[in-house]
């Protein structure tokens, strides 16, 4: 009796389970529709004939493509991706199509007329399915040229069957005297993406697999690229030039891309201020954060603010637990699941530096362990993306936010040096004091606080207003410029802790009460366009598009596939920038997959655990498509 009287019940827990199941389910489902719904109704945009007229206008001659014999590959520069640009050397593009995909008939004056040859395969790859990849070499948001003849910096990626494209921007440190400033850059790549899928059937490539990758401020503007896809808000920008909205049957473009690549992206400009402080300032004690100056109670000002916008941003960890901050006796705001979280990410990357390197080494500041040549006890020099500089060592330690270069923190371990047993290295890192526990067995380490990593791998190398500089001398600032302003500030939160906190900074070493007044006259200017400051800073901001803490959440079609890179010495932003990005695209419901790594002993370069940033870049584009 008792067993009978277990079945039905067992059955009916069973049809419990399944309906419960069948319910969860239908909620994925609901929110995943939910979501699309949302972002197809916040992107749609409305088609004009004005807009058709200029698309006839961006179309590809197809008789004007030239021939590269050495590498195989059919290229036409000067393609333009707008009717209304100013700049010659900045707003076109130039496309790079493997020669196996393309049927070519001479058309005179060493030029070709393009046909494509869908059965053709290179790398598994057909003119139908290659991807399309863009560099976005703009390191401290500076302009980058567009190509006025064949660009060997292609050959790489033409010969992985990739359709490379090298797309010119306006940005800052320009030769000419067009608008580089936000949101121009991210524009002008933004109406290139546009221009390739109007002329979809007259390149090679697949128009919905184009990836960006970049570097520093090139690593901010591919992240943007993938964060702020069809957003309504670059609109009145893209028109301003004579972007292709729309093709010439009146559908619609699309600026929206499947996947970005970011090697130390100097971005989240709203927060990078306050995030510096807590994550490295108040841990310094010289310079503008000596004991006794406003300065450097404004960086414990600022550390205090950033604590409170992590505690509102609902950031995630993989098993679902709210990262927060919660008040420390000592330091500010130093505990907290988000402190634990921070801990966690630095012995990761520290034990993936263990894992990855064979001793003896020969400790670099530039690019991370790379097999075979770590064996000899020396490593390679990963070659850099195409076009992009060699990174040099910052004079002072300081240097332009998001330029090349390298600002490494001061470091227990000396770049050259041999280390001839991970025992050996890691008693080097404690050579001032010990802060890391290893376990020869296991080769795995642990650090005693954030503290202790930042005094010895992170110190702070920038002033006070690290990105929105306190006289307007920092690169960023220059991004908000204006007309009859070269520079302006625009850190909200600055501005409202000298309001608030005058009376106290002025009891205290060189404060100006005109420091208060100039953040306050610069965030009331607009734009030639009428744009705000801040509607500026969100247009430049990732997570502005990424997260629900933000009104720009569900507005834009985000990428889907994402891989980060950064150096964790770097001195350049905070640690919790490229964190805070992963978790957010982590917890983004239109995002596939992120692959995220913090690299040991490096600083603000193109970053890579082992082996070449290209090589790695190439197979993450496959393994992403194949």
């Amino acid at each position: 009796m008792k067993l009978k009287q277990v079945l039905p019940l067992a059955g009916c827990l069973l049809a419990t389970t399944a309906l419960m199941s069948a319910c969860s389910q239908t909620k994925t489902t609901s929110k995943q529709t939910s979501t699309a719904a949302k972002v197809a109704k916040a992107t749609k945009q409305t088609v004009t004939k004005t807009d058709v007229t200029n698309a006839k206008k961006l179309l590809i001659n197809q008789h004007k493509w030239r021939y590269n014999a050495k590498h195989k590959v059919y290229y036409q520069v000067g393609i333009k991706y707008g009717t209304k640009t100013t700049s010659k050397t900045y707003e076109s593009m130039g496309i790079f199509i493997p020669a196996k995909y393309v049927t070519a008939k001479a058309s005179g004056n060493k030029t070709y007329r393009l046909t494509f040859n869908n059965k053709a395969k290179l790398k598994g790859y057909t003119a139908k399915t290659a991807p399309i990849v863009i560099p976005v070499n703009t390191p401290g948001y500076a302009a980058q040229a567009a190509p006025t003849g064949y660009d060997s910096s292609s050959a790489k990626y033409t010969k992985a069957g990739f359709i490379y494209v090298a797309a010119g921007c306006r940005g800052l440190s320009q030769t000419d005297k067009s608008n580089g400033s936000s949101p121009w850059g991210v524009t002008d790549l933004k109406a290139a993406v546009r221009t390739l899928r109007l002329n979809s059937s007259r390149i090679a490539g697949n128009t919905n697999r184009v990836f960006t990758f970049g570097h520093s401020g090139g690593g901010a503007q591919s992240a943007l690229m993938g964060a702020t896809g069809d957003s309504k808000k670059y609109t009145k920008y893209l028109k301003k030039i004579g972007a292709p909205l729309a093709t010439t049957a009146g559908k619609s473009t699309s600026d929206a891309i499947a996947g970005a690549m970011a090697w130390c992206p100097i971005t989240s400009l709203d927060t990078a201020n306050e995030a510096y402080e807590w994550n490295m300032g108040q841990y310094a004690t010289t310079g503008t954060r000596k004991s006794g100056t406003w300065t450097k109670a404004l960086s414990n000002d600022m550390a205090t603010q950033y604590a409170s916008y992590i505690n509102k941003l609902g950031l995630k960890d993989s098993n679902g637990q709210t990262l927060s901050l919660t008040k420390s006796s000592t330091g500010i705001y130093t505990t907290g699941t988000y402190a634990t979280y921070l801990k966690k990410e630095v012995e990761q990357s520290l034990n993936n530096f263990l894992k990855d390197t064979t001793f003896p080494y020969k400790a670099t500041s530039t690019e991370g362990p790379s097999g075979a040549a770590a064996q000899t006890g020396t490593k390679k020099s990963g070659s850099l993306p195409s076009g992009t500089k060699p990174s040099g060592t910052a004079k002072s330690g300081k240097m332009p936010s998001g330029s090349s270069g390298t600002a490494m923190g001061s470091q227990s371990t000396s770049s050259g040096k041999t280390y001839k047993t991970a025992k050996a290295y890691i008693k080097s890192l404690n050579k001032n004091g010990t802060w890391i526990t290893y376990n020869v067995k296991k080769n795995t380490a642990t650090i005693t606080s954030m503290k202790a990593f930042v005094k010895h791998c992170k110190t702070a190398s920038k002033d006070v207003g690290a990105f929105d500089g306190l006289t307007r001398q920092q690169t960023e600032n220059q991004l908000f410029a204006t007309s009859g302003s070269s520079a302006n500030h625009f850190d909200s939160t600055i501005s409202k802790l000298l309001k608030q906190n005058s009376a106290k900074y002025a009891k205290l070493k060189n404060y100006k009460a005109s420091y208060a007044k100039a953040y306050q006259k610069d965030l009331k200017k607009t734009d030639a366009l009428g744009s705000t400051m801040q509607q500026r800073l969100n247009l430049y901001n990732p997570m502005y598009y990424l997260t629900s803490y933000y009104d720009g959440y569900n507005t834009s079609k985000v990428a889907k596939y994402w891989r980060i890179r950064t150096g964790i010495n770097q001195s350049d932003t905070a640690l919790t920038v490229e964190t805070n990005l992963k978790l957010a695209l982590q917890q983004n419901k239109q995002v596939k997959s992120v692959d995220f790594a913090t690299v040991w002993g490096q600083g603000h370069t193109e970053a890579e655990r082992t082996g070449n940033n290209e090589t790695n870049f190439i197979k993450w584009v496959n393994r992403s498509l194949k």
